[in-house]
């Protein structure tokens, strides 16, 4: 293994020592112009070449290739250790050891889970979508640990003064638990400023998480380290992963 680029991130959070993971900039990589540089989405209409060499640079720094996730924007939820290749899915477990669980992501949160004893850990990609469709709590359910005794971290995703949404956003959440309503700003015309952040640690803290750390990356904002979907359109994707060691 290789080490990680000194700009990617590994999460500041209390996971156990086997528990590892890592998220990744744009630095490092052999993609150009809207892409540039480390882009790791195949589907995003970037030079399949570079993505390899992209994909082959964070192998690297991993004890296994990730499973990667045709994400849908729903609740699907696969085990690392088993899926087949490129399984329909939006969130992966893992309890056996160098099965790394990935998600790519330009906007929406990587929600990274690990329980307190190490024995298992998940990663969800929540996008307004899916959370409200419940990704969260059903990659919760497929770690089969109690939720007080899992800590999340939760990775650069848009930050609440830059992603605007519908009411019908707003509608989606609140429905489901008054407490969402915290998480969204007026904005005029019947439009809301949404943190998704913030929505992320109200359903956490719903499921019975009470360990969150992080979000406090914007990806909008910091045009120079994260891709956004929502700033550029065509842009590249990064990705977040966790594993045991």
């Amino acid at each position: 293994m290789t080490g990680p680029h000194p700009d990617w991130i590994v999460p500041d959070w209390p996971a156990p020592p086997r528990v590892r993971a890592l998220v990744t900039t744009r630095a490092g990589g052999a993609s150009t112009g809207l892409y540039a540089s480390l882009n790791l989405g195949a589907h995003v209409g970037d030079d399949p070449v570079a993505v390899a060499r992209n994909r082959a640079r964070l192998r690297g720094a991993l004890p296994a290739d990730p499973v990667w996730l045709e994400q849908l924007h729903g609740t699907e939820v696969v085990d690392a250790g088993s899926a087949p290749s490129l399984p329909r899915a939006d969130a992966a477990v893992a309890r056996r050891r160098h099965a790394v669980c990935a998600v790519l992501t330009a906007d929406c949160v990587p929600v990274l889970l690990a329980a307190r004893g190490g024995e298992a850990v998940a990663i969800a990609h929540a996008g307004w979508r899916g959370m409200a469709a419940g990704v969260i709590e059903t990659a919760l359910a497929r770690m089969d640990v109690p939720p007080a005794q899992v800590i999340a971290w939760l990775g650069p995703a848009i930050g609440a003064r830059a992603y605007e949404v519908g009411p019908e956003v707003r509608d989606a959440f609140v429905r489901r638990s008054s407490a969402a309503a915290s998480a969204f700003a007026p904005h005029g015309d019947g439009r809301f400023f949404a943190d998704l952040c913030a929505l992320a640690r109200e359903r956490l803290a719903a499921a019975g998480v009470a360990a969150v750390y992080g979000g406090d990356l914007c990806t909008h904002a910091e045009h120079g380290r994260f891709y956004s979907f929502r700033r550029d359109r065509t842009t590249g994707r990064f990705a977040s992963l966790v594993w045991i060691d």
